[in-house]
């Protein structure tokens, strides 16, 4: 039997949330949040919203398709004028509850695009976490990197931070230190980056973008604010570095197969979250093998064959690896 494995580090992550279903909690003048009931093993407590400005509001991500959640945010809008919805990003948690919002404010929706995949599906390829891509969005118009949408006298600059999604945007509030970073970074939890929605060189490249700006303070779309987001940024890439190694060190010890990576390296994981550690777990692989460390048994999916790059299938056969 295996020793154990290296383990990734262990990040401080903050699950102390109280999210206050139907109403809105100020997080700071002109910034309010209001808490979709959507909870579950990938949502955390539910779906942020946020308001931003006062007379004029600009709307980040509409949430569900949940009627008890639009009409929470009707509420909170209240005589205001909404001018602008702005998405994330496509999965159906953040971005389906659009059309209702649209139709009762009259409001521009913003986003990167459509949904897309990071890379073409594979034959076959159709497994999904539960917030599955919204291949029905379409914004009115497309935020590119560094445009400012302005809303009650506040600028909101989008920044590109592809990774858990292709068309993923955080918004950076300018002037206030603040950033609400989406699923990209969250103090609830690490974010799953799962192909072919997700890449993870293109995620691990985003956190350095965000760590070259000023904001420290983060509103993510899911749990809590963070209020050294610099600091916890840092945790998330070393976190991932360290997952690599341990994915590594599994392929050295004759582990072959995702599933049985994912049962060297992700011990005790809960059986419901097995299917998000095999994209995580293949996202890894993705980048290892574009990096010429390992190699494949044909194009890398969930179904394939894995080893460090030095290996031969001989050697697989010799050992006894299955």
């Amino acid at each position: 039997m295996d020793k154990a494995l290296t383990s990734p580090m262990t990040l401080t992550f903050d699950r102390d949330f109280d999210p206050r279903y139907g109403e809105a909690v100020e997080l700071l003048p002109g910034v309010r949040r209001v808490t979709a009931a959507n909870p579950g093993p990938f949502t955390f407590a539910g779906t942020n919203t946020f308001l931003v400005g006062t007379a004029e509001l600009a709307l980040i991500d509409p949430g569900p398709d949940d009627p008890d959640h639009i009409e929470a945010l009707r509420r909170a809008i209240g005589g205001a004028r909404v001018t602008h919805i702005l998405v994330s990003h496509t999965h159906r948690d953040h971005s389906a509850g659009t059309e209702r919002l649209k139709a009762m404010t009259g409001a521009q929706v913003l986003a990167a695009g459509p949904h897309a995949f990071a890379r073409p599906p594979h034959a076959g390829e159709n497994r999904r976490i539960e917030a599955a891509g919204d291949t029905d969005f379409t914004p009115d118009a497309t935020l590119a990197d560094g445009d400012i949408v302005e809303a009650s006298g506040a600028g909101l600059q989008a920044i590109a931070t592809p990774g858990h999604t292709v068309n993923h945007i955080a918004l950076a509030l300018l002037d206030e230190g603040v950033l609400f970073s989406g699923d990209h970074v969250m103090g609830w939890s690490t974010t799953i980056v799962a192909p072919p929605d997700g890449a993870m060189a293109v995620y691990m490249a985003s956190l350095d973008r965000l760590l070259a700006r000023s904001e420290h303070r983060y509103l993510p779309a899911h749990g809590g604010e963070i209020n050294d987001g610099h600091a916890y940024a840092e945790g998330l890439k070393a976190h991932r570095v360290a997952r690599e190694a341990a994915i590594l060190e599994a392929l050295g010890r004759g582990h072959r197969t995702i599933p049985e990576i994912v049962a060297a390296v992700y011990q005790g994981l809960e059986a419901r979250l097995a299917p998000a550690a095999a994209l995580s777990t293949l996202a890894h692989l993705e980048d290892l093998i574009a990096r010429g460390a390992i190699t494949a048994d044909g194009p890398p999916a969930l179904s394939a064959r894995y080893r460090p790059k030095d290996a031969s299938p001989d050697e697989d056969l010799a050992s006894g690896s299955s």
